[in-house]
């Protein structure tokens, strides 16, 4: 698997500006499953194929901290909070904690039902962790107590690749390998939007803007896509640019632009 390799910019839809390669970040020994911004957007963190998590300062070459280590299977997916908390859930089965500013694990780690955690997201508070798997349910986590929150939301027909909190708190955004992307109703656990419909292999990853107008996907299928976060229709065609499966995509803190990271010689690319 391909190690971080390139940084590319590109335009995000209605926009006429182009853009160049800007900075190129080294380290990890196996392909990116996962990117996530710091609050601030000062720091960027990735999980791999290499088991570890690593942080690097968005805007220039340095890392920021050594490698948190501790799982002992591929680390799927990692969300960051406020505090320099993060979270990361792996193919171990378990949901842990890390303290970016000590590069060290919180407490023991959350295990669910024995299925591999594909996904993982903090709500805005950060009292609540949203954790998705293999077996295609979504499950919430109680941060204080360690414990499930709520019975686990059924609907998508495969496993869960990409899980997220809105900026309200109050809906998930997931997507799976049934090649669809819904919204749910934290409190009812219920669909409200979806499933969204148009890529035609699993969809790794789908978040939101930060104004709540635009959910961007990636998916097997090697596509970019964008979709109104109200009605669920797409915005655009598919951006097109990577060779390879795509497995992540995150919107910068202001929105304006997206990094995406790739099976592809160029593994992250800033959008």
């Amino acid at each position: 698997m391909a190690a971080i390799r390139s940084t590319e910019m590109i335009s995000l839809p209605n926009s006429s500006r182009s853009y160049k390669p800007i900075i190129v970040h080294e380290g990890h020994k196996g392909a990116i499953t996962s990117l996530a911004f710091s609050p601030d957007g000062k720091f960027l963190v990735s999980g791999s194929y290499d088991k570890t998590i690593r942080t690097w300062n968005a805007y220039n070459l340095a890392p920021a901290g050594n490698p948190l280590i501790g799982h002992t299977d591929i680390v799927q997916s990692i969300s960051y909070s406020v505090g320099n908390i993060i979270a990361s859930g792996s193919e171990d089965y378990t949901v842990r904690l890390w303290d970016i500013n000590t590069s060290q694990q919180l407490g023991e780690p959350l295990e669910g039902d024995g299925r591999r955690v594909t996904a993982v997201s903090f709500s805005p508070d950060a009292t609540l962790i949203a954790s998705g798997t293999t077996f295609g349910a979504v499950q919430l986590w109680d941060v204080r107590r360690r414990a499930r929150a709520a019975d686990p939301f059924n609907g998508h027909t495969g496993g869960i690749g990409s899980i997220e909190f809105l900026p309200d708190g109050t809906r998930i955004i997931s997507g799976s390998s049934d090649n669809t992307i819904r919204i749910w109703d934290v409190e009812r656990g219920l669909t409200v939007v979806g499933p969204l419909m148009g890529h035609t292999a699993q969809v790794r990853k789908a978040t939101v803007a930060p104004d709540r107008s635009q959910i961007v996907s990636c998916s097997h299928d090697c596509t970019i896509r964008f979709w109104d976060t109200r009605s669920g229709k797409p915005i655009g065609k598919p951006y097109e640019g990577h060779t390879d499966m795509v497995f992540s995509v995150a919107f910068s803190p202001d929105g304006t632009y997206i990094v995406s990271g790739a099976r592809d010689a160029t593994s992250i690319r800033t959008t």
